[in-house]
Protein backbone atom coordinates (compact mmCIF):
# COMPACT_ATOMS: atom_id res chain seq x y z
CA UNK A 1 0.00 0.00 0.00
CA UNK A 2 1.53 3.68 -0.45
CA UNK A 3 -0.30 6.87 0.61
CA UNK A 4 -1.90 9.79 -1.46
CA UNK A 5 -1.98 12.65 1.12
CA UNK A 6 -3.69 11.77 3.55
CA UNK A 7 -5.45 8.83 1.93
CA UNK A 8 -4.17 4.69 1.73
CA UNK A 9 -4.28 3.71 -1.95
CA UNK A 10 -4.47 -0.23 -2.18
CA UNK A 11 -1.92 -1.56 -4.52
CA UNK A 12 -3.49 -3.03 -8.12
CA UNK A 13 -5.97 -6.01 -7.68
CA UNK A 14 -6.79 -5.07 -3.99
CA UNK A 15 -9.72 -3.61 -2.05
CA UNK A 16 -8.71 -2.17 0.80
CA UNK A 17 -11.07 -1.66 4.15
CA UNK A 18 -10.07 0.45 7.10
CA UNK A 19 -11.85 1.08 10.66
CA UNK A 20 -10.56 2.79 13.09
CA UNK A 21 -11.10 1.55 16.78
CA UNK A 22 -10.20 3.47 20.07
CA UNK A 23 -8.11 5.61 17.54
CA UNK A 24 -6.20 3.05 16.46
CA UNK A 25 -6.24 3.00 12.58
CA UNK A 26 -6.83 -0.69 11.25
CA UNK A 27 -7.18 -2.14 7.80
CA UNK A 28 -7.17 -5.32 5.44
CA UNK A 29 -6.43 -5.85 2.07
CA UNK A 30 -9.18 -8.30 -0.03
CA UNK A 31 -8.21 -9.58 -3.22
CA UNK A 32 -10.65 -8.70 -5.70
CA UNK A 33 -9.98 -11.42 -7.78
CA UNK A 34 -10.53 -14.36 -5.02
CA UNK A 35 -13.11 -11.98 -3.76
CA UNK A 36 -14.98 -12.71 -7.18
CA UNK A 37 -14.10 -16.42 -7.41
CA UNK A 38 -15.90 -16.86 -3.92
CA UNK A 39 -18.96 -14.84 -4.77
CA UNK A 40 -19.28 -16.51 -8.16
CA UNK A 41 -18.90 -20.09 -7.03
CA UNK A 42 -21.18 -19.22 -3.91
CA UNK A 43 -23.81 -18.40 -6.15
CA UNK A 44 -23.44 -21.49 -8.51
CA UNK A 45 -23.52 -23.46 -5.09
CA UNK A 46 -27.20 -21.79 -4.29
CA UNK A 47 -27.80 -22.85 -7.43
CA UNK A 48 -27.20 -25.78 -7.42
CA UNK A 49 -29.01 -26.53 -3.75
CA UNK A 50 -32.19 -24.78 -5.31
CA UNK A 51 -31.59 -27.76 -8.00
CA UNK A 52 -30.74 -30.34 -5.34
CA UNK A 53 -34.19 -29.42 -3.33
CA UNK A 54 -35.97 -28.84 -6.37
CA UNK A 55 -35.62 -32.36 -8.74
CA UNK A 56 -35.57 -36.15 -7.48
CA UNK A 57 -38.24 -38.71 -7.26
CA UNK A 58 -41.13 -35.97 -6.92
CA UNK A 59 -39.91 -32.80 -9.39
CA UNK A 60 -40.85 -29.36 -7.29
CA UNK A 61 -40.76 -26.00 -9.18
CA UNK A 62 -37.89 -23.62 -7.08
CA UNK A 63 -40.63 -21.38 -6.25
CA UNK A 64 -41.96 -24.56 -4.04
CA UNK A 65 -38.89 -25.52 -3.04
CA UNK A 66 -38.03 -22.34 -1.26
CA UNK A 67 -41.59 -21.90 0.27
CA UNK A 68 -40.92 -25.43 1.50
CA UNK A 69 -37.64 -24.60 3.00
CA UNK A 70 -38.94 -22.03 5.11
CA UNK A 71 -42.07 -24.33 6.05
CA UNK A 72 -44.58 -22.08 4.02
CA UNK A 73 -45.18 -24.90 1.14
CA UNK A 74 -47.52 -28.00 1.21
CA UNK A 75 -47.50 -30.55 3.64
CA UNK A 76 -45.57 -33.48 1.54
CA UNK A 77 -43.49 -30.74 -0.10
CA UNK A 78 -42.25 -29.30 3.34
CA UNK A 79 -41.72 -33.09 4.40
CA UNK A 80 -39.89 -33.89 1.79
CA UNK A 81 -37.47 -30.63 1.35
CA UNK A 82 -37.39 -30.14 5.43
CA UNK A 83 -36.56 -33.78 6.38
CA UNK A 84 -35.36 -35.40 3.35
CA UNK A 85 -33.29 -33.27 0.91
CA UNK A 86 -32.33 -30.54 3.05
CA UNK A 87 -30.34 -32.86 5.24
CA UNK A 88 -28.51 -34.72 2.83
CA UNK A 89 -27.66 -31.12 0.72
CA UNK A 90 -25.86 -30.27 4.39
CA UNK A 91 -23.73 -33.13 4.14
CA UNK A 92 -22.84 -33.14 0.68
CA UNK A 93 -21.82 -29.22 1.08
CA UNK A 94 -19.97 -30.25 4.39
CA UNK A 95 -18.30 -33.24 3.02
CA UNK A 96 -17.40 -31.76 -0.16
CA UNK A 97 -15.84 -28.71 1.56
CA UNK A 98 -13.99 -30.80 4.33
CA UNK A 99 -12.62 -32.93 1.02
CA UNK A 100 -11.42 -30.68 -0.86
CA UNK A 101 -9.74 -27.83 1.83
CA UNK A 102 -7.84 -31.49 3.01
CA UNK A 103 -6.73 -31.48 -0.35
CA UNK A 104 -5.43 -28.37 -1.02
CA UNK A 105 -4.01 -28.01 1.95
CA UNK A 106 -1.96 -31.55 1.29
CA UNK A 107 -1.29 -30.58 -2.37
CA UNK A 108 0.39 -27.57 -0.52
CA UNK A 109 2.15 -29.01 1.87
CA UNK A 110 3.65 -31.60 -0.45
CA UNK A 111 3.75 -29.38 -3.68
CA UNK A 112 2.43 -31.67 -5.66
CA UNK A 113 -0.95 -31.60 -7.22
CA UNK A 114 -1.38 -35.63 -7.07
CA UNK A 115 -1.22 -35.63 -2.82
CA UNK A 116 -4.36 -35.81 -1.53
CA UNK A 117 -5.65 -37.30 0.89
CA UNK A 118 -7.83 -40.07 -1.02
CA UNK A 119 -4.73 -40.95 -3.36
CA UNK A 120 -1.98 -41.19 -0.44
CA UNK A 121 -4.45 -43.26 1.38
CA UNK A 122 -5.28 -41.04 4.25
CA UNK A 123 -9.46 -42.06 2.83
CA UNK A 124 -8.96 -45.96 2.55
CA UNK A 125 -7.12 -46.17 6.18
CA UNK A 126 -10.27 -43.90 7.77
CA UNK A 127 -12.55 -45.89 5.86
CA UNK A 128 -10.68 -49.24 7.47
CA UNK A 129 -10.96 -48.06 10.75
CA UNK A 130 -14.86 -47.04 10.57
CA UNK A 131 -15.49 -50.23 8.78
CA UNK A 132 -14.11 -52.33 11.76
CA UNK A 133 -16.41 -50.45 14.36
CA UNK A 134 -19.00 -50.98 12.46
CA UNK A 135 -18.57 -54.71 11.60
CA UNK A 136 -17.90 -55.22 15.62
CA UNK A 137 -14.33 -56.88 15.07
CA UNK A 138 -14.00 -56.11 18.55
CA UNK A 139 -14.13 -52.70 18.20
CA UNK A 140 -16.87 -50.45 20.14
CA UNK A 141 -15.49 -47.28 19.58
CA UNK A 142 -17.87 -44.07 17.61
CA UNK A 143 -17.17 -44.13 13.98
CA UNK A 144 -16.15 -40.83 13.92
CA UNK A 145 -12.97 -41.66 16.25
CA UNK A 146 -11.94 -44.62 14.33
CA UNK A 147 -11.92 -42.83 11.41
CA UNK A 148 -9.35 -40.20 12.68
CA UNK A 149 -7.57 -43.17 14.49
CA UNK A 150 -7.43 -44.41 10.78
CA UNK A 151 -6.46 -41.28 8.87
CA UNK A 152 -3.31 -40.56 11.15
CA UNK A 153 -2.15 -43.96 10.93
CA UNK A 154 -2.50 -43.92 7.34
CA UNK A 155 -0.44 -40.38 7.26
CA UNK A 156 2.35 -41.51 9.76
CA UNK A 157 2.93 -44.73 7.94
CA UNK A 158 3.00 -43.26 4.20
CA UNK A 159 5.31 -40.47 5.84
CA UNK A 160 7.36 -43.55 7.83
CA UNK A 161 7.97 -45.07 4.36
CA UNK A 162 9.02 -41.82 2.31
CA UNK A 163 11.61 -41.30 4.70
CA UNK A 164 14.19 -39.14 3.46
CA UNK A 165 12.04 -37.60 0.54
CA UNK A 166 9.52 -35.89 3.37
CA UNK A 167 6.37 -35.22 1.58
CA UNK A 168 8.46 -34.35 -1.91
CA UNK A 169 8.72 -36.13 -4.96
CA UNK A 170 6.99 -38.86 -6.58
CA UNK A 171 8.45 -41.37 -3.86
CA UNK A 172 5.59 -39.99 -0.99
CA UNK A 173 2.85 -40.63 -3.72
CA UNK A 174 3.63 -43.94 -4.12
CA UNK A 175 4.27 -44.88 -0.84
CA UNK A 176 0.33 -43.50 -0.05
CA UNK A 177 -0.92 -45.55 -3.02
CA UNK A 178 0.60 -48.47 -1.59
CA UNK A 179 -0.70 -47.61 2.21
CA UNK A 180 -4.19 -46.95 0.65
CA UNK A 181 -3.67 -50.31 -1.37
CA UNK A 182 -2.98 -52.03 1.74
CA UNK A 183 -5.83 -50.25 4.12
CA UNK A 184 -7.99 -50.98 0.96
CA UNK A 185 -7.20 -54.86 1.31
CA UNK A 186 -7.98 -54.65 5.14
CA UNK A 187 -11.80 -53.25 4.37
CA UNK A 188 -12.63 -56.08 1.98
CA UNK A 189 -11.72 -58.44 4.17
CA UNK A 190 -13.09 -57.37 7.12
CA UNK A 191 -16.05 -57.55 4.83
CA UNK A 192 -15.51 -61.05 3.87
CA UNK A 193 -15.43 -62.17 7.14
CA UNK A 194 -18.68 -60.62 8.36
CA UNK A 195 -22.68 -61.95 8.04
CA UNK A 196 -24.28 -60.39 5.01
CA UNK A 197 -26.20 -57.88 7.34
CA UNK A 198 -23.16 -56.56 9.18
CA UNK A 199 -21.19 -56.30 5.56
CA UNK A 200 -24.22 -54.61 4.09
CA UNK A 201 -24.72 -51.81 6.96
CA UNK A 202 -20.61 -51.23 6.60
CA UNK A 203 -21.02 -51.35 2.73
CA UNK A 204 -21.66 -47.83 2.41
CA UNK A 205 -18.49 -46.72 3.69
CA UNK A 206 -16.35 -48.84 1.37
CA UNK A 207 -17.84 -46.75 -1.67
CA UNK A 208 -18.69 -42.96 -0.64
CA UNK A 209 -22.31 -42.48 -0.26
CA UNK A 210 -24.55 -39.80 1.56
CA UNK A 211 -27.17 -42.10 2.75
CA UNK A 212 -26.05 -43.83 5.64
CA UNK A 213 -25.06 -40.55 7.79
CA UNK A 214 -24.04 -41.90 11.16
CA UNK A 215 -25.73 -40.57 14.17
CA UNK A 216 -23.47 -37.20 15.71
CA UNK A 217 -20.96 -37.23 12.61
CA UNK A 218 -22.59 -34.01 11.49
CA UNK A 219 -22.30 -32.15 14.12
CA UNK A 220 -19.02 -33.54 14.95
CA UNK A 221 -17.92 -32.49 11.29
CA UNK A 222 -19.60 -28.63 11.20
CA UNK A 223 -17.89 -28.04 14.39
CA UNK A 224 -14.43 -29.48 12.80
CA UNK A 225 -15.13 -27.86 9.61
CA UNK A 226 -16.09 -24.47 11.25
CA UNK A 227 -12.54 -24.89 13.26
CA UNK A 228 -10.51 -26.29 10.24
CA UNK A 229 -11.13 -23.26 7.83
CA UNK A 230 -10.85 -20.16 10.64
CA UNK A 231 -7.15 -22.35 11.17
CA UNK A 232 -6.23 -22.57 7.41
CA UNK A 233 -7.11 -19.00 6.95
CA UNK A 234 -4.72 -18.36 9.86
CA UNK A 235 -2.26 -20.32 8.26
CA UNK A 236 -2.69 -18.78 5.01
CA UNK A 237 0.33 -16.79 4.57
CA UNK A 238 2.46 -20.08 5.86
CA UNK A 239 0.81 -21.79 3.17
CA UNK A 240 1.72 -19.03 0.46
CA UNK A 241 5.08 -19.22 1.91
CA UNK A 242 5.51 -23.56 1.65
CA UNK A 243 5.03 -23.49 -1.85
CA UNK A 244 8.79 -22.21 -1.85
CA UNK A 245 11.87 -24.14 -1.13
CA UNK A 246 12.23 -25.03 2.92
CA UNK A 247 14.92 -22.50 3.04
CA UNK A 248 13.12 -19.45 1.53
CA UNK A 249 9.96 -20.21 3.72
CA UNK A 250 12.55 -20.56 6.89
CA UNK A 251 14.67 -16.96 5.34
CA UNK A 252 10.82 -15.31 5.57
CA UNK A 253 10.15 -16.07 8.94
CA UNK A 254 8.45 -19.37 9.00
CA UNK A 255 9.09 -22.16 11.35
CA UNK A 256 8.64 -25.14 8.61
CA UNK A 257 8.38 -27.78 10.84
CA UNK A 258 6.15 -26.47 13.01
CA UNK A 259 4.11 -25.63 10.13
CA UNK A 260 3.97 -28.72 8.47
CA UNK A 261 3.07 -30.41 11.57
CA UNK A 262 -0.21 -28.21 11.78
CA UNK A 263 -1.00 -28.95 8.12
CA UNK A 264 -1.23 -32.62 8.10
CA UNK A 265 -3.22 -32.40 11.37
CA UNK A 266 -5.43 -30.16 9.65
CA UNK A 267 -5.83 -32.14 6.62
CA UNK A 268 -6.05 -35.38 8.45
CA UNK A 269 -8.35 -34.32 11.08
CA UNK A 270 -10.76 -32.92 8.02
CA UNK A 271 -10.40 -35.92 5.70
CA UNK A 272 -11.34 -38.08 8.85
CA UNK A 273 -14.39 -36.00 9.70
CA UNK A 274 -15.63 -36.09 6.18
CA UNK A 275 -15.01 -40.13 5.71
CA UNK A 276 -17.01 -40.49 9.20
CA UNK A 277 -19.89 -38.73 7.36
CA UNK A 278 -19.71 -39.91 3.48
CA UNK A 279 -17.50 -42.91 3.19
CA UNK A 280 -14.13 -42.16 0.86
CA UNK A 281 -15.03 -40.20 -1.22
CA UNK A 282 -11.55 -39.23 -2.56
CA UNK A 283 -11.75 -37.45 -5.94
CA UNK A 284 -13.26 -34.45 -4.44
CA UNK A 285 -10.33 -33.42 -2.79
CA UNK A 286 -8.25 -33.44 -6.24
CA UNK A 287 -10.77 -31.77 -8.25
CA UNK A 288 -12.28 -29.13 -6.24
CA UNK A 289 -8.62 -27.70 -5.53
CA UNK A 290 -8.11 -27.91 -9.17
CA UNK A 291 -11.12 -25.96 -9.78
CA UNK A 292 -10.29 -23.29 -7.72
CA UNK A 293 -6.77 -22.71 -8.60
CA UNK A 294 -7.78 -22.48 -12.19
CA UNK A 295 -9.92 -19.74 -11.20
CA UNK A 296 -7.98 -18.38 -8.55
CA UNK A 297 -4.69 -16.05 -8.88
CA UNK A 298 -1.51 -17.61 -8.23
CA UNK A 299 -0.20 -15.03 -5.69
CA UNK A 300 -2.31 -17.18 -2.74
CA UNK A 301 -3.16 -20.92 -1.49
CA UNK A 302 -7.18 -20.80 -2.65
CA UNK A 303 -8.29 -21.89 0.77
CA UNK A 304 -12.23 -20.52 0.54
CA UNK A 305 -12.58 -21.13 -2.72
CA UNK A 306 -11.62 -24.54 -2.96
CA UNK A 307 -13.96 -25.64 -0.19
CA UNK A 308 -16.54 -23.40 -1.82
CA UNK A 309 -15.84 -25.82 -4.68
CA UNK A 310 -15.28 -28.97 -3.44
CA UNK A 311 -18.88 -28.50 -2.20
CA UNK A 312 -20.29 -27.63 -5.51
CA UNK A 313 -18.71 -30.83 -6.67
CA UNK A 314 -20.03 -32.73 -4.10
CA UNK A 315 -23.42 -31.41 -4.19
CA UNK A 316 -23.71 -31.69 -8.41
CA UNK A 317 -21.85 -35.16 -7.98
CA UNK A 318 -24.73 -36.44 -5.69
CA UNK A 319 -27.52 -34.83 -7.50
CA UNK A 320 -26.40 -36.45 -10.48
CA UNK A 321 -26.75 -39.60 -8.42
CA UNK A 322 -30.23 -39.55 -7.41
CA UNK A 323 -31.35 -38.31 -10.29
CA UNK A 324 -29.52 -39.89 -13.76
CA UNK A 325 -30.72 -43.95 -13.19
CA UNK A 326 -33.53 -43.13 -11.01
CA UNK A 327 -35.17 -44.80 -9.26
CA UNK A 328 -31.75 -46.61 -8.66
CA UNK A 329 -29.08 -44.54 -7.06
CA UNK A 330 -25.78 -44.34 -7.73
CA UNK A 331 -23.41 -43.55 -4.94
CA UNK A 332 -21.56 -40.00 -4.56
CA UNK A 333 -18.43 -41.86 -5.14
CA UNK A 334 -18.59 -43.36 -7.51
CA UNK A 335 -19.57 -40.33 -9.37
CA UNK A 336 -17.17 -38.74 -8.64
CA UNK A 337 -14.32 -41.77 -9.37
CA UNK A 338 -16.25 -41.62 -12.30
CA UNK A 339 -15.43 -37.82 -12.70
CA UNK A 340 -12.05 -37.71 -11.21
CA UNK A 341 -10.20 -40.53 -13.62
CA UNK A 342 -9.94 -38.79 -16.43
CA UNK A 343 -9.05 -35.45 -14.84
CA UNK A 344 -6.23 -37.17 -13.17
CA UNK A 345 -5.25 -38.62 -16.27
CA UNK A 346 -5.46 -34.90 -17.65
CA UNK A 347 -3.07 -34.28 -14.88
CA UNK A 348 -0.91 -37.12 -15.41
CA UNK A 349 -0.69 -36.19 -18.74
CA UNK A 350 -0.24 -33.07 -19.03
CA UNK A 351 3.14 -33.30 -16.45
CA UNK A 352 4.36 -35.65 -18.85
CA UNK A 353 4.30 -33.47 -21.58
CA UNK A 354 5.78 -30.50 -19.90
CA UNK A 355 8.68 -32.43 -18.79
CA UNK A 356 12.16 -32.04 -20.68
Amino acid sequence: MHELGDRVIAPDGYWRLGWRRRGQAYSVLLEQRAVMVGGGLMLALLAAGLAYLSLGSTLLAPSEAVLALFGRGEMMATFMVQELRLPRLTAACLTGAAFALAGILMQTLARNRLATPGIIGIDNGATAFAVASIVGMGVSIAPPAMALAGATTAAVLTFGLAAGSGTHGYRFIVAGIGVGAVFGAITQLLLARVAIDAANAAYPWTVGTLNARASGAMQLLTVGLTLGVIAALALARSLALLRFKDATASGLGIVVKVRRFQVLMLSVVLTALAVAVAGPVGMVGLIGPEIARALSSSRGVPVISSALAGALVMVLADLAGRTLLAPIEIPVGIVTAVLGGPWLLWILMRANRSSP
